[in-house]
């Protein structure tokens, strides 16, 4: 059933509300897959404060015109598109997508949109690869963590050799006791 002009403008205004608030958009190929595989989808990106619709790219494209953003070209965009809007931590809907992208051979990443750029289908992949936060600050505190401990035990190690002498010309120099 086609839907009327109004329900067209309804539409177009939700998906432009969602993704003023979005801080990042991915675009995946859903054909094929069922009712149910989509449904539980949904339910993972909701923990991660992520939301996924699917509209026809005509209703997307208006909603990024409406908020003068980029949109990908039509070719970029083959088939029937969902789309995944990020609310909180911009990759967390595109690890929970890719993920389940692996175990459903039917859902694709085809392309996204971080920080107003638009990203093809591999780099999507690539982007929704990236560690946690949590997890690069914790590479990164090791990384700053590695020489300061270098040093330390450089620097300590004089001193522990110097302990030791000390050590052994105090027995030398102490009476013994019988």
């Amino acid at each position: 059933m086609a839907l009327t002009r109004a329900e067209k403008a309804r539409l177009t205004q939700d998906l432009t509300e969602k993704w003023k608030q979005a801080s990042s958009i991915i675009f995946a190929n859903y054909s094929g897959l069922s009712v149910a595989n989509i449904s539980r989808l949904r339910c993972q990106l909701k923990k991660v404060d992520a939301e996924m619709k699917v509209a026809k790219k005509t209703l997307l494209r208006r909603a990024a015109e409406n908020l003068k953003n980029p949109f990908p070209e039509e070719s970029d965009l083959p088939g029937p598109v969902a789309c995944i809007f990020n609310y909180a931590d911009p990759l967390s809907g595109a690890r929970v997508a890719f993920a389940f992208g692996k175990e459903h051979r039917q859902f694709q990443l085809i392309g996204s949109i971080f920080e107003g750029n638009i990203f093809a289908g591999p780099a999507t992949v690539s982007i929704a690869q990236i560690p946690p936060r949590f997890t690069l600050l914790q590479i990164f505190a090791g990384l700053c963590q590695a020489p300061l401990q270098q040093f330390a035990s450089i620097c300590s190690s004089p001193l522990q050799s110097f302990a030791i002498a000390l050590q052994e010309r105090a027995k030398q120099l102490s009476p013994s006791t019988p």
